[in-house]
């Protein structure tokens, strides 16, 4: 009779098939976002943050309105500031007044068609697909270096809708400059005090001097300006596809 022989293999590589074979899922399931460095109000590091600080003459007559910005996973700022310019760590019109976090366990990050977290994979899937959250930004940074500045067609808000868009942010793909900014205004921290002092004290300062110089009926002038300014934002996202990017 021929000896038997006697395969000892180590336990590791026994063990690993039978792994394979109860949990197939291991292998493709996309690992977690690794910790961010907490907000530095003193460095003015916000990751993973929206950031908005008041815009000249615009806040004066408006003071909700300002201008917006995304900050990357350690706290790049970018914003879209002009006409093929995506500034990078240089925040336009001024320090940072408020600032809104976001959570990244709310953004879709396929890998391809059918690891989608999103209920609206195929319409996130035509603003294009990617694996992290900067990858995201710079994608939406390449796009809008390409792109002409308009206050009242292609602004700040415009860039920062688009990159939540990519991102699928909350599930939706619906993001745009009126619901941003209602976003922002409902949800945004103040930075400090001074911040808040900042953002209102022109607005109260024109409205005291109109008054002294004009009289009352300035007050009328003042509520039409942000209502047109408004109006025409919702005008232009809701009832004229395609005019506001």
């Amino acid at each position: 009779m021929s000896p038997k022989l006697h395969l000892h293999l180590p336990k590791e590589l026994n063990h690993l098939p039978t792994d394979l074979e109860q949990n197939p899922s291991t292998t493709s399931s996309p690992s977690s976002p690794w910790p961010l460095e907490p907000i530095d109000l003193k460095r003015s590091k916000f990751p993973c943050c929206i950031v908005w600080t008041p815009l000249p003459v615009v806040s004066w007559l408006a003071p909700l309105i300002g201008h917006v910005g995304i900050c990357c996973e350690d706290g790049t700022m970018l914003d879209f500031a002009g006409s093929n310019l995506v500034s990078v760590d240089n925040f336009a019109f001024g320090a940072v007044a408020r600032y809104l976090p976001l959570d990244r366990k709310k953004c879709c990050f396929p890998t391809n068609m059918g690891t989608h977290s999103c209920t609206v994979s195929y319409r996130h899937s035509d603003y294009g697909m990617a694996l992290s959250w900067d990858e995201v930004l710079n994608t939406s940074m390449r796009n809008f270096q390409h792109k002409f500045y308009n206050l009242f067609t292609c602004n700040c808000h415009s860039f920062v809708a688009n990159c939540l868009n990519r991102l699928a942010y909350n599930g939706s793909v619906e993001w745009n400059v009126v619901n941003l900014g209602m976003f922002i205004l409902w949800e945004g921290k103040w930075v400090d005090k001074m911040a808040v002092i900042r953002a209102f004290f022109p607005f109260i300062l024109v409205i005291f001097v109109g008054v002294f110089v004009v009289g009352w009926p300035f007050l009328v002038g003042m509520m039409v300006f942000p209502v047109i300014l408004i109006g025409w934002f919702v005008l232009g996202v809701y009832c004229f596809k395609g005019l506001i990017c």
